[in-house]
C-alpha cells in the first residue's frame, strides 16, 4: 500500500499538471491550487469550459486543447458527476495521474471515478488536496489533512 504522503509527493514532483475546475471567481478552491501550484515553479493549465482566461492565464476548454507535451497529472477540483467525465478525459488525453480534490466540502471524488482510473492504469488520488503537502501547503491545509484524516475523509493510504 502507497500512503497518501508518498503518493501525493509523487504527484506533486511532476511538472506539467492542469486543474480543473479553475473559475473566474478566484476565491474557489481549484484557483488556491492553481495559484500554489503555478507559484512553486510548475508549468500549470486552467481547465475550464466557461472561460477563456483565468488567474491572467489562458484557460483551456477542456484537457484535449492542452497544447503537447501532455500534462504529467490533472487535479480534478469539480462535482464527483463532473470527475467522471473528467477522468475519462484525461485517459484519452493519455494523462497517467489524477488527483481527486477533497477538503470540507463533498469533494470530487466518486467511486465510478475512481474504479475507471484504477481499471485504466492512471494513479489515482481519491482526496485531499495538493496544499495539503510540500512546498504547495500552508498550516490551514496540513491541519486539515490530519483532521480529514481522522474523521476518515480523506484516505491515509491508496
Amino acid at each position: 500500500m502507497t500512503t497518501l504522503k508518498d503518493a501525493a509527493q509523487e504527484f506533486l514532483a511532476q511538472k506539467r499538471i492542469a486543474v480543473v475546475g479553475v473559475s473566474r471567481d478566484e476565491k474557489q478552491p481549484a484557483n488556491l491550487i492553481y495559484r500554489r501550484l503555478r507559484d512553486t515553479g510548475h508549468e500549470v493549465f486552467a481547465v475550464n469550459p466557461n472561460a477563456e482566461r483565468v488567474e491572467g492565464d489562458p484557460c483551456y476548454a477542456a484537457l484535449a486543447a492542452i497544447p503537447a507535451p501532455t500534462p504529467d497529472g490533472v487535479v480534478v477540483v469539480t462535482t464527483p458527476e463532473v470527475a467522471e467525465d473528467v477522468v475519462a478525459d484525461a485517459h484519452a488525453a493519455g494523462i497517467p495521474r489524477v488527483w481527486l480534490h477533497r477538503g470540507m466540502g463533498p469533494g470530487s471524488s466518486s467511486e465510478p471515478a475512481v474504479e475507471f482510473c484504477t481499471e485504466h492504469g492512471i494513479a489515482v488520488i481519491p482526496g485531499g488536496c495538493p496544499n495539503m503537502f510540500g512546498e504547495t501547503s500552508d498550516a490551514g491545509h496540513r491541519c486539515m489533512r490530519v483532521m480529514l484524516q481522522l474523521s476518515g475523509r480523506v484516505p491515509r493510504t491508496l
